[in-house]
C-alpha cells in the first residue's frame, strides 16, 4: 500500500538510501571516473547520506522529547541540512544540493501535499533539484549526475496525473536508470572506460530508495554500473578501474581536493566563486541562508583555504592529495600516511603541507569514526598513523582504526591529546625507517610536550583553580584548569611560566582566531626575556573557541 508523502516516508527513505548506498558503493567506487579516477565517489555518497540520516533521526527525538511529531518540512529540512554539513566529494556535495532544491518545494509545499497534492509537489521538487545542481556546479558536463537529475525530473513529469506520488517517484527512478545507460556515449571518459557515471549511480540508488519509501514495496535490484553488464563481476570492476585511470590521467591536473563549510553571505559567496574558478576546477559550492559546503580541485589548497577565510568563516576543513602533480590516484598504495584531526583551516593546511591528511573539526562538532575512516581511506596508503589531537576523540578514533584494519590498513593510533602534541608527532615523523619504529618516535615527541590551552569561561562554576566567572580567562594545562585571570596576555605568560619551570627547550604557540594581533609578539618576547635557552615557534592555527594552544617540549 503506498504511503503518504510525510516525515515518515523522508525517514524511511533515508534508512533505505543508505542501505542501498551501503550495498552498492564498493562498486561504484570501483566505476569512479569522472572528474577523478579516485575510487572513492560511493563512499562518498554513503557518508552524505549517513550524515543526513542522523539529521534526520535527531529531529523526530527533538520532536518527541518536546511531545510533538515533526512535519514534512522539519524532516525533509533536516535531511538536506544534514547531508550539507557531511558532503563529502563532488558528487555527495551535488547530491546535498539536489536534496536541498527539493526542500525549498516539499518545505513550502508540505500543506498541498498532506491535502492530497503529494504527486505534483513531488514533481516540482524534482524539477528544482535538477535546476539547482546546475546552479551550484561552475561548470556543468552532461553525461554526469546532472544529467540523470534532468531525466529524473522529466520522467516524473510525464508520469503526473497517472497516479499519486509513488508512481511518480518510481517513474522518476526509471528515467533516471535510462539516463544512466547513456552515459557512456555523452562523456568520452565514461566511453573509453566503458562504466557509467558513478555519482549517477548514487542517484539512482537514492531515487530507488525514494519510491521505495512511498510504494511501500522494497526492491533490491543493483544498480547497473556498466552500458552493456547489468551486474559486473569484481574483476570487471577492478579492469574498469584501471581503464578509467588510463583514460582520465592529467599530469596537468589540481594535485588537491579541498572542502570546507562556510559561514558567510551571498555577496560574499559570488566572490569567492569567481576566485575559486581562477584556481582550478570541479568547482561545487552549495547551500544558502548563511551556511555553504565548498568543494573545488585545486593545485595550491592554501590558496583555496585562504579564500574562504576572506569570505568568512570556513570550517571542517578537508585537503585530500590526489598524488604528485597528477589528478589520479594510482591503484598502487602509498606505503605510509598520516591522519590528523585539527581544530583549525590553519593547522589544516600546515598539516597538507607536510604530507599529513588534516580533518579539521569545529568546536562542539567532533568528527564521527566515518569521517576518519574516510580520511584514512583518502590517505590511500598500507601504513596509516592517526592522530586524535584531543581525549575526548580516545574512542572514536580507535573504532576507526579499528574498521580500517578490518580493511587491510595498518593503522598505529598515536595518543595525542592535543593539537600541539600533534605537531610535535609531525616534527619527528620519518617515512624512510620502519613503521614500528616511526611509531615509537612519533609516540615519544608526543608524549614528551605538555601542553595547554587558554578559553573563555561561559558561565560561573568550579574548577580545579577555584570558582571563576562568565567572562574569565581559564589557563588550563594538561587538560585542568591551574590559572584563572582577567586578560589573556597575562594570563599566558603565567601559564608559561609554570609550564616552564619544568624544564622545556621548545614553546610552541597557536593562535586563534580570536587572538589579540599583538598576543604573539609579546609572548615571544617574554620567553626570551624570562627564559632564555628556549626556542619559541608560532603558527596562525585560526581555531574558534580557544584563543591559544601552548606546547612546551
Amino acid at each position: 500500500m503506498p504511503n503518504p508523502l510525510d516525515a515518515a516516508a523522508v525517514r524511511a527513505w533515508c534508512g533505505l538510501a543508505l542501505e542501498a548506498l551501503g550495498r552498492e558503493r564498493e562498486r561504484i567506487d570501483a566505476i569512479n571516473v569522472y572528474p577523478v579516477a579516485d575510487g572513492d565517489t560511493g563512499t562518498n555518497l554513503y557518508l552524505t547520506l549517513e550524515s543526513a540520516a542522523r539529521a534526520v533521526e535527531a529531529a523526530f527525538d527533538g520532536h518527541a522529547s518536546a511531545g510533538t511529531a515533526p512535519g514534512l518540512a522539519d524532516a525533509i529540512g533536516a535531511m538536506a541540512h544534514g547531508a550539507l554539513i557531511g558532503a563529502r566529494g563532488n558528487s555527495g556535495t551535488i547530491v546535498a544540493q539536489l536534496l536541498r532544491g527539493m526542500t525549498e518545494v516539499l518545505a513550502a509545499d508540505a500543506a498541498t501535499t498532506d491535502a492530497g497534492g503529494a504527486a505534483e509537489a513531488l514533481c516540482r521538487a524534482l524539477r528544482r533539484a535538477a535546476a539547482s545542481t546546475y546552479e551550484a556546479v561552475a561548470h556543468p558536463v552532461e553525461g554526469t549526475v546532472l544529467t540523470v537529475a534532468t531525466a529524473a525530473a522529466d520522467a516524473a513529469e510525464r508520469a503526473a496525473g497517472t497516479g499519486g506520488a509513488a508512481e511518480v517517484a518510481r517513474a522518476a527512478h526509471e528515467g533516471a536508470r535510462s539516463a544512466l545507460r547513456a552515459t557512456p556515449g555523452q562523456l568520452a571518459v565514461l566511453g573509453r572506460a566503458g562504466v557509467v557515471d558513478a555519482g549517477g549511480c548514487g542517484l539512482v540508488a537514492l531515487l530507488g530508495a525514494l519510491a521505495d519509501a512511498l510504494s511501500g514495496e522494497t526492491s533490491v535490484t543493483p544498480v547497473a554500473v556498466r552500458a552493456d553488464a547489468p551486474l559486473p563481476e569484481a574483476a570487471g570492476c577492478e579492469a574498469a578501474t584501471r581503464a578509467a585511470a588510463d583514460g582520465c590521467h592529467n599530469p596537468d591536473g589540481p594535485a588537491f581536493e579541498v572542502i570546507y563549510l562556510l559561514e558567510a553571505g551571498d555577496d560574499a559567496v559570488a566572490r569567492l566563486r569567481t576566485r575559486l574558478d581562477g584556481l582550478g576546477d570541479s568547482l561545487v559550492v552549495v547551500g544558502g541562508d548563511g551556511l555553504w559546503n565548498v568543494h573545488v580541485h585545486v593545485d595550491d589548497a592554501g590558496a583555496a583555504v585562504e579564500a574562504g577565510i576572506e569570505a568568512g568563516r570556513p570550517y571542517r576543513i578537508r585537503i585530500t592529495h590526489f598524488g604528485g602533480a597528477t589528478r589520479v590516484k594510482e591503484p598502487a598504495m602509498a606505503a605510509r600516511a598520516v591522519v590528523a584531526v585539527v581544530p583549525g583551516a590553519g593547522l589544516a593546511g600546515l598539516c597538507s603541507e607536510v604530507g599529513a591528511t588534516p580533518v579539521a573539526v569545529r568546536p562542539g562538532e567532533p568528527p564521527a569514526s566515518g569521517e576518519l575512516v574516510q580520511a584514512i581511506r583518502q590517505a590511500h596508503a598500507r601504513e596509516v598513523m592517526l592522530l586524535p589531537n584531543d581525549p575526548e576523540l580516545r574512542h572514536t578514533a580507535a573504532a576507526a582504526a579499528e574498521q580500517a584494519r578490518t580493511e587491510g590498513v595498518r593503522v598505529a593510533l598515536i595518543p595525542t591529546r592535543s593539537a600541539v602534541q600533534g605537531i610535535a608527532a609531525l616534527a619527528v615523523h620519518e617515512p624512510g625507517r620502519s613503521f614500528d619504529e616511526d611509531v615509537v618516535a612519533m609516540t615519544s615527541a608526543a608524549g614528551a610536550t605538555r601542553y595547554a590551552e587558554l578559553a573563555v569561561a561561559e558561565r560561573q562554576s568550579w574548577t580545579m583553580a577555584g570558582v571563576c566567572q562568565a567572562g574569565d580567562v581559564l589557563g588550563l594545562i594538561d587538560g585542568d584548569v591551574a590559572v584563572i585571570g582577567s586578560d589573556l596576555t597575562v594570563t599566558a605568560t603565567t601559564v608559561l611560566d609554570r609550564m616552564l619551570s619544568a624544564g622545556g627547550e621548545m614553546v610552541t604557540l597557536v593562535l586563534g582566531a580570536q587572538a589579540p594581533p599583538s598576543l604573539a609578539e609579546r609572548l615571544e618576547r617574554h620567553v626570551h626575556e624570562r627564559h632564555l635557552a628556549v626556542d619559541t615557534v608560532v603558527y596562525d592555527g585560526g581555531q574558534h573557541g580557544a584563543p591559544l594552544l601552548i606546547g612546551v617540549e
